[in-house]
Formats: structure tokens, C-alpha cells, sequence
């Protein structure tokens, strides 16, 4: 089990990242980031028309000719789309950390400041205690894996040595 693990997430979706090691030479080894999962919000795949009504369906006419329009509360609908996506995220996390692994496990996750405030709530009663968890309040999941590793490498986040 590898003892770092990478969560990149925004609101759609979740790339989960580890360290890996290629051998260069016999004698040189260099560090990289591996993305060796993805995970996609289903409830930002479905096209806006479907999942909210359309326009005409918003006002209604009062019989005496006054026009409302209806409160479809979708703010509300969209932040409990982003905390069911935040569970199954921390589902998928605490999977993948060893509760009983002798050394120490590192989780970095990195999401925008809404997501991770969501992540940290799902994920403090079901992760283990030896778990060091370091979050970044950034949308990174537009890097590509060189990108992502340069930027945590720039921050102290990765070792230096893990540049090739």
C-alpha cells in the first residue's frame, strides 16, 4: 500500500493520485505521480435542462394577471449534490487507507474551499487516528500529472527530489 495518497477534487469530479517510483538506472530512481482512479459526480452530468425546469415552468399566472416565479431552490439542491459526492469521495478515501499499516500514512487533499469543508466533515469520523492529513483549499484538477506534481513540489507539499 502505497503511503501517500492525493485526492484532487472539485464538484464533478475526483482524481486520486500516488507516488510512484521508475527506476532510471540501476542507481537512479525518480518519484512521480501516478493518477490511477477517477471518480465522476453523476449529478454534474446530467445537462442543466434536465435537471432543473425549464423557464416557462418557473412563473406561474394568477388568475387576476399578476406573474410569480416559482423558488426551484436549486442552491439547495446543488450544495446536497456536492455533500453526496463529498461522501462517496470519503468512501473511496477510507478504502484506500490501511487503518492497521505500521507506518505512517499521508492523505493531501486538495479541493476548493466548499468541497473540502464538505470532505473534512465526511471524512473525520471514518478515517484512522494515525493519519496525517494536510489539505489545500485550491481547484487543481485542471493540472495534468507533471503540472499537478510541479505545483506540490513549488509548495513543499511533495519532496524536491521528486522533480525528473
Amino acid at each position: 500500500m502505497n503511503p501517500l495518497l492525493i485526492v484532487v477534487a472539485d464538484g464533478a469530479k475526483a482524481r486520486f493520485f500516488t507516488l510512484e517510483t521508475e527506476a532510471i538506472t540501476q542507481l537512479e530512481a525518480h518519484p512521480y505521480l501516478f493518477e490511477d482512479e477517477v471518480m465522476v459526480n453523476p449529478d454534474q452530468d446530467i445537462p442543466s435542462q434536465q435537471l432543473w425546469s425549464s423557464p416557462q415552468s418557473q412563473t406561474g399566472q394568477h388568475p387576476d394577471g399578476v406573474v410569480h416565479s416559482y423558488d426551484d431552490r436549486r442552491e439547495h439542491h446543488e450544495i446536497e449534490y456536492e455533500k453526496r459526492f463529498a461522501k462517496k469521495i470519503a468512501g473511496r478515501i477510507a478504502q484506500r487507507i490501511d487503518p492497521d499499516i505500521d507506518h505512517r500514512q499521508q492523505l493531501l487533499l486538495i479541493a476548493d474551499k466548499k468541497l473540502l469543508g464538505l470532505l473534512r466533515n465526511s471524512l473525520i469520523p471514518i478515517l484512522p487516528m494515525n493519519l496525517l492529513v494536510i489539505d489545500l483549499d485550491k481547484n487543481l484538477t485542471h493540472l495534468n500529472s507533471k503540472e499537478l506534481q510541479d505545483y506540490l513540489v513549488q509548495k513543499s507539499l511533495l519532496p524536491v527530489h521528486s522533480i525528473s
